[in-house]
């Protein structure tokens, strides 16, 4: 076939068809070859959302991983404090148990408030202050008494013989 006769044997819609082939051929062998067209910069915004996303997701991982390490922290540091409360309570439960033996046991248990039952008491009370220093009364809570002695809170008179 002559060019002529292609060109005349050819009309508008073949001409537009072969066009189209050619220019479709010539795409589809320079995408082959690694060639990629991308006038309005689609792949670089797909890439810069993608990266955005990867670095939200980082920053959140490391806010979640932060706020575990403070709440193991936190859980330690509660769980000493609740060992020292309960070693303070054994003590003071185990130094009143004695407290109150000795009392009961003592010659002067059920005569009035001498000097060695006082000496007693001061005894205890100071044992208390000891193990808990920051309780009302204690020396490190308030100041000390003019004698040395921790202050004593107001309360109720003695109504009678003292119970422990």
């Amino acid at each position: 076939m002559t060019p002529d006769a292609l060109r005349k044997g050819l009309r508008a819609g073949g001409w537009t068809a072969a066009v189209v082939a050619v220019v479709a051929l010539t795409v589809a062998l320079l995408g082959g070859l690694g060639f990629r067209w991308d006038p309005l910069n689609l792949e670089q915004r797909r890439r810069v959302r993608a990266e955005a996303r990867a670095s939200e997701a980082a920053a959140s991982a490391r806010a979640e991983g932060e706020a575990r390490r403070h709440e193991q922290a936190g859980t330690v540091a509660q769980l000493r404090r609740l060992e020292h409360f309960k070693q303070q309570e054994t003590q003071a439960t185990r130094a009143t148990a004695v407290a109150v033996s000795e009392a009961k046991r003592a010659d002067d248990a059920n005569t009035l408030l001498e000097s060695r039952r006082a000496d007693r008491l001061r005894a205890h009370d100071r044992e208390l202050c000891r193990l808990a220093p920051d309780l009302a009364g204690c020396a490190a809570a308030s100041g000390l008494a003019g004698d040395g002695e921790p202050p004593l809170r107001p309360g109720d008179a003695a109504g009678g013989a003292d119970p422990g």
